[in-house]
């Protein structure tokens, strides 16, 4: 039986709306899913549906920017920006929540976690990102999103794009979900639904940048972590992951074969798994 979904919004840092969707109930412990940049909220479907299913209140928010969210009017998509909007979402709850970040959805959670005063969450999960990241994966990923800012003629078009991209993956032969992640503008041209600035903008995320800062964070992580890469990743190599769980040696560990950056949509059930698993474990020992 499927879990019904429904929409949910928050406020977020100055005031930028985040939507969201959510699963399960309100009462069980939440847990709020952050995917990656260019990605929106339903990237986390399955994963957010089989978490509700053992008994968790499953978040999955659109950064700012992104999706359903508010564009942020200052054209602010710095780290602390990103931050302050999880921050905000974290304090509706009465309980600390566990969250789940993928790429930069992850290093808006360490960040969060590590460089704020008291605990803010239960526990981390990691997908696909660790303080060290590989140039050349990132500049893959940036390239690919500046490739196409002035559209796709149709859904078609853009599905051949990720094809492209992601030559690991089977060709959609039914592009019509592709519609959530892209908008249709008055010119008849399909785009992906983020804003321009995130990626072009003075004001953007630069986390491959700052690998000292990304570091010193794992260092303070004190809560419970799971860092989960896909096997043929370009983002993090085996080296990083090995200098990520030396700064965190209570960490956790997978590595999803068959699987690139985008670890959940490769390879969702593995991957949900992987983190009800993991969850259900710091639940039973917070008991």
């Amino acid at each position: 039986m499927r879990i019904a979904v429904r929409p949910v919004s928050f406020e977020g840092h100055k005031g930028v709306t985040i939507a969201g969707d959510a699963w399960g109930n309100p009462g069980d412990p939440p847990v709020i899913l952050l995917p990656g940049g260019g990605q929106t909220r339903h990237a986390w479907g399955g994963t957010a549906e089989k978490l509700a299913a053992a008994g968790w209140y499953a978040l999955s928010l659109d950064l700012r920017g992104h999706g359903e969210s508010e564009w942020a009017p200052d054209a602010d998509y710095a780290w602390g920006a990103f931050v302050g909007d999880l921050l905000a979402v974290r304090a509706t709850f009465a309980t600390r929540p566990a969250v789940v970040g993928a790429s930069l959805g992850g290093i808006t959670a360490l960040l969060a976690e590590a460089e704020s005063p008291g605990t803010e969450f239960s526990a981390i999960v990691l997908v696909d990102i660790a303080p060290r990241i590989e140039p050349e994966g990132i500049q893959r990923i940036v390239a690919f999103m500046r490739a196409h800012l002035d559209g796709f003629a149709d859904l078609e078009a853009a599905a051949d794009a990720i094809a492209e991209y992601m030559p690991h993956r089977p060709r959609r032969t039914d592009v019509a979900g592709l519609g959530k992640n892209l908008r249709l503008g008055r010119d008849g041209r399909y785009r992906w639904h983020w804003d321009p600035e995130f990626i072009s903008g003075v004001r953007r995320p630069t986390g491959s940048q700052q690998p000292d800062r990304l570091l010193a964070a794992a260092h303070r992580l004190a809560i419970p972590a799971l860092l989960v890469r896909g096997q043929l990743s370009d983002v993090i190599s085996e080296a990083s992951v090995a200098e990520f769980l030396a700064a965190c040696p209570h960490a956790k560990y997978v590595d999803v074969s068959d699987a690139g950056h985008m670890v959940a949509g490769d390879k969702n059930d593995v991957f949900a798994g992987a983190v009800v698993e993991f969850l259900d474990e710091v639940r039973t020992n917070r008991a």
